[in-house]
């Protein structure tokens, strides 16, 4: 079973409201107190609304997608993922309808050669079956059912087969299986496949080594002199969001001292240190990774930087309907909103693939 960790969002709210208790009892409250409280309560609210939102908007298949109805696999997967970030799971809580909605989706988007998703309704699929691999192996370890059990095993091992045939002879994916897409490969979709590996892993299925080592190989050889990862192995420039997944990624295959990893972490913070700034492409994405890698790092770093992130990202959801989401140009409202609200939530640490 899940055992619930004392987030550090909870771990301030408790400390402050002991504090205001005491002072209560001396006859004044600190004005800091409150203001520190009170933060810690909005953020609450949004993550709240924000799932509301989500459950809310959810198809009748199970299923979300971005604008013009595309990426049901991923937006699905993500959306799945926010959900249970939560605390829910098929069987219990707020989201279990939702939540169990979502599996039954992607389980009957299971494909015989294993891809998660529809070659013809799933632009750049890649990115659906890297999502469906993380959000199902993340379900796999509360599953109680064991046919069910059995059965998200089944799509998991042949999840995994298809990553392993899908991946180029460089080392990376590209947003269609190798053979598809005549060897191309990218930065973003490749962590999304190494993440969703790493999931599997973690909940039991065989992954093989040579697959991630592979794919550690493609950042090694991707990572440019000042710590930028670049676009795709065949070049592109550095790129600040792919450099933050990145070294993401190299946390989920256990590689927390690669040698590349300081200069990488130079680089995401020159880029990514200051929420403020926009001067880059892919700001929600970017900042979906770091505050993944923020969270690793723990301590003051982390405290900082979520007390920023969860000024700006409040500022910036709208009231819609049953809840909350955030606009977001190309993709959509629900890529956003299930990005963020797993920003606002990590410190839960209730998933495995997100726990320091």
């Amino acid at each position: 079973m899940r055992r619930p960790l004392l987030c550090l969002a909870d771990l301030r709210k408790r400390v402050c409201l002991v504090a205001a208790g005491v002072m209560l009892l001396a006859g004044f409250v600190h004005p800091a107190t409150r203001v520190v409280a009170a933060e810690n309560d909005r953020a609450e609210d949004v993550v709240r609304q924000g799932l509301d939102w989500l459950a809310a908007t959810q198809s009748r298949r199970g299923s979300w997608s971005a604008n013009e109805s595309r990426y049901p696999t991923a937006m699905t997967a993500l959306a799945g993922t926010a959900l249970l970030m939560e605390g829910s799971t098929t069987t219990q809580g707020r989201y279990a309808d939702a939540i169990r909605q979502a599996v039954d989706y992607l389980v009957s988007r299971s494909r015989p050669n294993g891809l998660i998703g529809d070659p013809t309704g799933d632009d750049r699929y890649t990115y659906g079956h890297g999502f469906s691999m993380l959000f199902l192996s993340q379900v796999l370890g509360e599953e109680e059912d064991a046919r069910r059990r059995d059965e998200l095993v089944r799509v998991l091992e042949k999840a995994v087969e298809f990553s392993g045939r899908a991946q180029t002879e460089a080392g990376g994916w590209g947003y269609v299986s190798a053979k598809d897409g005549n060897g191309f490969d990218e930065g973003s979709t490749t962590i999304t496949q190494v993440q969703g590996l790493r999931g599997c892993r973690n909940a039991g299925i065989p992954v093989p080594r040579e697959v991630i080592e592979k794919a550690i190989g493609y950042i090694h050889a991707c990572t440019n002199p000042d710590g930028g990862v670049q676009y795709s192995s065949k070049g592109g420039g550095g790129r600040p969001a792919i450099t933050a997944a990145a070294i993401a990624c190299l946390f989920n295959a256990g590689e927390y001292d690669d040698t590349h990893v300081p200069r990488m972490m130079q680089y995401a913070e020159k880029h990514l240190g200051n929420i403020a700034n926009n001067g880059f492409g892919h700001w929600h994405y970017a900042h979906f990774y770091y505050a993944q890698v923020m969270y690793r790092e723990g301590g003051e770093k982390w405290s900082n930087y979520i007390a920023q992130i969860e000024k700006r990202l409040a500022s910036e959801a709208r009231k819609e309907g049953a809840g909350l989401s955030w606009p977001q140009g190309y993709i959509g409202p629900v890529y956003t909103t299930s990005t963020n609200l797993v920003i606002l939530q990590l410190d839960r640490g209730l998933l495995p693939i997100y726990q320091r």
